[in-house]
């Protein structure tokens, strides 16, 4: 069975670039929104298996074909 990996807020913040700041993770701790996380005494842990799964579920997808984006190298 393979060990699971937790990462701290601050990892979490680098994680995702310092788009999620440490207080963002604790003000959506403290609504229970965000992704899930383990409380070890005092220390807040984020499992990776969590995160790529929250990840997953936040995914926005976007319409093909929606938008024609020119190349230049087409004649109209």
């Amino acid at each position: 069975m393979a060990d699971h990996v937790y990462l701290t807020p601050e990892e979490l913040s680098e994680r995702y670039r310092g788009a999620v700041s440490v207080d963002t993770l604790r003000n959506w701790r403290s609504l229970r929104v965000g992704p899930s996380f383990v409380k070890v005494g005092k220390s807040v842990l984020y499992s990776i298996v969590e995160l790529d799964r929250w990840d997953k579920g936040n995914i926005v997808t976007c319409a093909t074909n929606r938008f024609r984006v020119p190349t230049g190298t087409e004649n109209d």
